[in-house]
């Protein structure tokens, strides 16, 4: 039953290819684990988690680690997006393109020149 509640973070976690899952009910409480690829991934994790259960959900435990700490996420740019755009959707924040600016300078010049294709490192704030 607290399974199928959960059902969506289940989901969530096989799209985003969490390594070394595990899940197991116990006594009505659902016990979750495995690694993610980053904070980024493991934020996503715990919104679907709160989004079904409430903010302090006493019938799920998550135990979810990050398999490389040293950024918050890495973005592919796609045709149309501005390194503002991407920060808004990381961070909620259009402003805080300068850190994914000056966390990228290896391959960008220019804030406003970011072409599709390129793999950018989203910092950790």
């Amino acid at each position: 039953m607290v399974k199928a509640k959960y059902q969506g973070v289940l989901d969530l976690g096989e799209q985003l290819k969490i390594q070394d899952g595990d899940v197991k009910e116990e006594n009505g409480v659902l016990h979750i684990s495995g690694t993610a690829a980053n904070q980024y991934e493991k934020n996503l994790l715990w919104d679907a988690i709160k989004a079904a259960g409430g903010e302090s959900p006493a019938d799920i435990v998550a135990d979810i680690k990050v398999a490389d700490a040293s950024h918050y996420a890495r973005h592919t740019v796609a045709s149309g997006e501005s390194l503002s755009k991407i920060a808004k959707h990381y961070y909620k924040d259009p402003m805080k393109y300068t850190a994914i600016f000056e966390a990228n300078r290896h391959i960008l010049d220019n804030p406003d020149m970011i072409h599709p294709g390129q793999e950018l490192t989203i910092p950790n704030l």
